[in-house]
């Protein structure tokens, strides 16, 4: 089951800041979740449409530019971070899920990812906004898209399959069996997200899910590490 660092390493460092993310580097996480916003001249690498939560700042991320959105703290002294900047970081040391949250300008996305960024890092692009996707999909056939649901569907995943997803991304509290197994006999992997505590992982594991997103990446990946060892 692979584990998905969810906005880097946030249960020890600021969600989607560098230091989150170089921390679930540091835990071993298989891969990182990072959400992504548009503002007026950069893709920023934050969570909600408006600062306020995470960071100093007030407003929609979309009304600013990234020199103004770079002096804002977006926990311990760290600023909102690029794209880019991720990229850079992340570069092949674990794969990557980029979840657009606020980007509407999918070509723009696909020519400011670097082509060695898409060498280097396995890359895995997911959004409740499945026209996103959906055109992500259609201008770069190679991209792995995940499609992400907060709902049990009365097809399951054929909303997925019918985008040519690689993945389903389900919300923990309706995750069930036959959605899992709906899933995989649609030829897509099944990520469950958000999964923190231990009697959750371990529901996961035996209902066969493909990975999680955690906050605790390192507790995650131990409490694997201890179900394998019992086998």
């Amino acid at each position: 089951m692979i584990i998905f660092a969810h906005r880097g390493a946030s249960k020890d460092k600021p969600e989607n800041t560098l230091s989150a993310i170089e921390e679930a580097i540091k835990q071993q996480a298989d891969a990182i979740e990072i959400d992504v916003f548009e503002c007026k001249d950069e893709f920023v690498v934050i969570h909600d449409r408006w600062l306020q939560r995470t960071t100093t700042g007030h407003g929609k991320v979309e009304n600013h530019t990234y020199a103004q959105l770079s002096q804002f703290d977006a926990g311990l002294g760290q600023p909102i971070p690029t794209l880019n900047q991720v990229l850079d970081m992340v570069n092949g040391k674990c794969e990557l899920n980029i979840e657009l949250k606020g980007v509407h300008q999918t070509a723009h996305l696909l020519d400011y990812i670097h082509p060695t960024h898409f060498d280097n890092t396995p890359i895995l692009f997911s959004s409740f906004n499945h026209h996103v996707i959906k055109h992500i999909k259609q201008l770069k056939p190679d991209c792995k898209i995940g499609a992400l649901t907060s709902s049990v569907p009365l097809n399951y995943a054929a909303f997925a399959s019918e985008l040519g997803a690689y993945s389903t991304h389900l919300d923990i509290s309706f995750c069930t069996q036959a959605f899992v197994d709906d899933i995989h006999l649609r030829g897509m992997k099944a990520y469950v997200y958000t999964v923190d505590e231990l009697e959750d992982i371990v529901l996961m594991n035996d209902m066969g899910v493909d990975g999680i997103f955690t906050n605790k990446p390192a507790f995650a990946k131990t409490v694997l590490s201890h179900m394998a060892q019992s086998q």
